[in-house]
Order: C-alpha cells, then sequence, then structure tokens
C-alpha cells in the first residue's frame, strides 16, 4: 500500500492537516473513529466516497509516522 497515492496535505485545506486527496476528510478523522471502534463498513457507508483503499492508507500512514525517530513518552 502507498498511501501517497491516497493522502495529501494542502495548506487551504483542513488547516494543512492529511485529507484524503480529492476530499476535505482528514486522516486523523477516520483513525479516531477506528479508535473509537468504528469499523470500515460503517465509516465506508457514512461517508460518500470513502473506500477501503483511503482506510488501508490511513493505517499505512500513521504506521509511517511512527517509523519516524521520534518518540512520544509518557511521564
Amino acid at each position: 500500500m502507498n498511501w501517497q497515492d491516497y493522502i495529501e496535505v494542502r495548506p487551504e485545506v483542513a488547516v494543512g492537516k492529511p485529507v484524503f486527496k480529492g476530499t476535505r476528510l482528514t486522516v486523523e478523522f477516520v483513525l479516531e473513529r477506528l479508535s473509537e471502534g468504528a469499523t470500515a463498513d460503517d465509516l465506508i457507508d457514512n461517508y460518500v466516497g470513502l473506500t477501503a483503499d483511503h482506510i488501508r492508507a490511513a493505517t499505512a500512514y500513521a504506521a509511517a509516522v511512527l517509523r519516524r525517530d521520534e518518540l512520544v513518552w509518557s511521564t
């Protein structure tokens, strides 16, 4: 999965947050809904134009971000 095929950042859309190409739907929103228990089918049914490939791209994007050398530490 090449997430770059599905996700873009445009400063004029969603305050520059990553969105799915051709939409105003943020990757953050989709990942939050998944973390709250929504299924891929729930999201696809409720958001016109969203596909299973978009959801896979969102998770691939999240994994790519976490592969960076920066770690988040909790105290």
